[in-house]
């Protein structure tokens, strides 16, 4: 595939990947507000993130994860109370979950040699690391922004870790699950064409 045509599946691909993850956490977003009123829902909104990451590495990651960051924070659905909670919690979280990336070059090999076990744990090793990430960023916005909330006696730190745990890590087993049953459906020569 030459440069230009490269450049222009990427642009695209990036776009639809974006606005693919901003309607899946849109709807969880809607069914989950009762659960997580500080903000958070069990989505599979990093898919998408994660797809674009194995299939064109960090960049594509990175960058489909902070459009759908900006998305969130601008299209006001988000739970911002400040600035820099925002970026905290949007910004820099969806964009880390693009760092799964990593793994690309390891999932393409693997794929490339028809070793299916070999890239599903390497998928899911790249899932766990592009959610723990984005977890731990939600876990610093608890402690620094939402302490208050820590039931009396419980000290904020504990209280961050337990309150965003309980969404994060449905959301890493389910997104894997997921990530795992659209690869092994895609035509293999169609998801390795850009490397």
């Amino acid at each position: 595939m030459n440069r230009k045509k490269s450049n222009t599946l990427f642009i695209t691909e990036v776009a639809v990947f974006t606005a693919l993850a901003y309607l899946l956490d849109l709807l969880s977003g809607f069914l989950m507000t009762k659960f997580w009123p500080q903000g958070g829902s069990i989505s599979i909104a990093m898919v998408p993130i994660f797809l674009m990451a194995y299939r064109w590495g960090i960049k594509g990651g990175l960058l489909t994860g902070f459009l759908l960051g900006l998305l969130q924070f601008i299209l006001g659905f988000a739970q911002i109370y400040t600035i820099v909670q925002g970026i905290i919690d949007y910004f820099i979280a969806f964009s880390v979950v693009g760092l799964a990336g990593i793994f690309a070059g390891q999932i393409q090999k693997s794929l490339a040699e028809g070793k299916k076990g070999k890239w599903m744990i390497y998928a899911i090793f790249g899932a766990f690391f592009g959610s723990l990430l984005r977890y731990l960023c939600h876990v610093v916005s608890g402690i620094v922004f939402f302490g208050n909330y820590a039931p009396k006696g419980q000290p904020v730190t504990i209280y961050s870790l337990i309150y965003n745990g309980t969404y994060m890590l449905p959301s890493f087993v389910i997104s894997a699950i997921v990530i795992i049953l659209v690869i092994s459906s895609m035509p293999k020569k169609r998801f390795l064409q850009v490397h």
